[in-house]
């Protein structure tokens, strides 16, 4: 009998102690998780493409992952200017001139110039563009909140994006 009590308790014993585990919050990204950074070039909006373009990604993204779109928009002190999309211009008088917008699938991120009078808009803001997709993993959401994503160095800092990895796309 007392062994059968014994046996018992190692038995209650082991399941409890198996049961047991520790959960570690890492700070920072993970080594097997990595954000993606696609550079699209010569990306012309014009009226044949109704001033809107498909930026097909090498490959397809996971429905968690976050995607920021930034266009290219000069230098500041021989250092690239990225704005966050949607990005809007105004008259002085405060009414709209024209914007970027965009949305994006799993496979491609769209593009898109809207204004009153495309046409005659500066070719410098609808021709030759280049655009970056930054692509965050879903696992980085949590640590998403209070962060100013409009910052493309901000965010190539927080997610430890290395300019040498930036996959270029020739449009």
């Amino acid at each position: 009998m007392s062994k059968r009590i014994t046996l018992m308790l190692v038995f209650i014993g082991m399941i409890t102690l198996q049961s047991c585990t520790v959960n570690e919050v890492k700070e920072g990204p993970d080594k097997d998780t990595i954000s993606e950074v696609f550079e699209y070039s010569n990306v012309n909006l014009t009226n044949s493409n109704d001033y809107s373009r498909i930026l097909n990604f090498p490959f397809a993204i996971y429905p968690s992952d976050m995607v920021l779109v930034y266009r290219l928009t000069g230098l500041d002190s021989n250092r690239d200017v990225w704005k966050l999309l949607p990005e809007t211009y105004y008259y002085d008088d405060g009414t709209l001139n024209f914007g970027y917008k965009n949305d994006f699938t799993r496979v491609n991120a769209v593009v898109e110039l809207f204004g009153y009078d495309l046409p005659g808009l500066n070719p410098d803001f609808r021709l030759n563009q280049v655009f970056r997709v930054v692509v965050i993993p879903g696992s980085f959401a949590s640590r998403t909140a209070a962060f100013n994503f409009e910052d493309y160095e901000a965010v190539v800092e927080r997610y430890q994006l290395d300019e040498a990895n930036v996959i270029k796309i020739q449009e």
